[in-house]
């Protein structure tokens, strides 16, 4: 198989265009939702923030933040009973680990859980983050 060169090399003051790039997960999305003396060691509160409805909950000095939407028939979970970092469904009963979005007691559909943390006295939540 024959190479060819190509003799005719110009150049051109245009720019190649941009080459798309391929998405390598999910970037990082900090949003700030309260203040850290808003929530209570055992306190909840509810946030809209970026299209995104966020029910976020300190237990034993850490913050958790869910979809306040139950994956089964999207009751909220704002306001549903907590015991430890498990939240009962006021809809159903379903319940769900608020730190890993998991059932408790049954396979199925999982809760999405945000990474939070507190920053210079804000809470802050990660909308960019995978769902859980």
């Amino acid at each position: 198989m024959a190479i060819s060169k190509d003799t005719d090399m110009s150049i051109s003051d245009n720019p190649a265009p941009a080459m798309p790039t391929c998405p390598t997960g999910n970037h990082a999305q900090w949003t700030d939702v309260l203040g850290e003396h808003q929530l209570a060691e055992g306190g909840r509160w509810f946030a809209r923030r970026g299209g995104h409805e966020i029910a976020l909950f300190r237990i034993r000095g850490t913050v958790h933040a869910i979809a306040d939407s139950c994956p089964h028939a999207g009751a909220s979970l704002a306001t549903g009973q907590l015991e430890g970092t498990t939240i009962k469904c006021r809809a159903h009963g379903l319940r769900f680990d608020i730190t890993t979005g998991c059932p408790r007691g049954a396979g199925g559909f999982a809760l999405r859980t945000y990474p939070a943390r507190v920053r210079d006295g804000r809470v802050e939540v990660d909308l960019g983050a995978s769902a859980g």
